[in-house]
């Protein structure tokens, strides 16, 4: 029997996750954009700069990121490879704390302000309870993380966003589980006057059936899943102690796994 671990949910074998940093006005665009063509991005915000000119306010967080997802992007913006670890702590710890306070769930994912992280940082994440963060490193591959608080995406969108979602697109089904990772920050569309980009982009990739649209947490959520998986020996039954549904390739089918249960194969 084979059997691969190859398959997104609902049996799609590709995806993609948008990534933006700061949490400035024109969020509130790209998020409009987002809604109309049915992707899914997270918004990784600075909540000590709420409310200060040209960026959004508190009160608007949760209402205006429905649907999508809400990450750590500190408390202030400083260079965490270049502050006294207590302030590494408190950059994230607050920030965490506001963010969830506006959003009502546990926010555990981050990008690093400025792309500046080292070893010791990244200790500190996990103990301050981060399970990712993205760096601003781009791979122009479709690879999904080794190491998710590491997370390298494939392009910014001002660098061949077009080119490389179509190459994304043909990328031959065999190829396991690729993840177009697109990251940004929102004033730089009216800086650099090129939303239609964006929408380009999306109009590209949106209603792709082989294609799932998933916030930075659930592309995480769903692997660590996939990884925690338990198999037989011989493969012929598999148990998901997870909360949510996993799918796996069983002889070139999409087999859904349900949370909590053993599926014989």
């Amino acid at each position: 029997m084979s059997v691969t671990l190859n398959t997104y949910p609902y049996g799609k074998t590709k995806a993609v996750t948008l990534s933006y940093d700061d949490g400035r006005i024109y969020d509130r665009q790209l998020v409009e954009l987002c809604n109309r063509y049915g992707m899914k991005a997270t918004f990784h915000l600075n909540s000590g700069f709420f409310g200060r000119e040209g960026y959004i306010t508190g009160e608007e967080v949760g209402k205006l990121y429905e649907g999508h997802e809400v990450s750590v992007h500190t408390l202030t913006h400083p260079f965490l490879n270049r502050v006294p670890r207590e302030r590494v702590c408190e950059e994230i710890r607050q920030d965490r704390v506001n963010l969830e306070r506006a959003v009502n769930y546990p926010v555990k994912g981050m990008s690093y302000p400025f792309g500046a992280y080292d070893d010791e940082v990244l200790r500190l994440l996990r103990a301050q309870g981060i399970v990712y963060s993205r760096t601003t490193l781009a791979t122009n591959s479709f690879d999904l993380p080794k190491d998710f608080l590491q997370w390298h995406p494939t392009c910014h969108h001002n660098h061949n966003l077009l080119e490389t979602a179509q190459r994304f697109l043909e990328i031959s089904r065999y190829l396991t589980m690729p993840l177009l990772y697109v990251w940004g920050h929102s004033y730089e569309f009216p800086r650099d006057n090129n939303w239609n980009v964006m929408e380009d982009f999306f109009r590209l990739v949106s209603g792709r059936e082989e294609v799932w649209f998933a916030s930075n947490m659930d592309i995480y959520r769903y692997v660590q899943a996939q990884r925690n998986l338990e198999f037989s020996m011989d493969c012929s039954s598999v148990y998901n102690p997870s909360a949510i549904s996993v799918w796996i390739g069983v002889e070139d089918k999409a087999v859904e796994i349900k949370p909590n249960q053993v599926c014989r194969l």
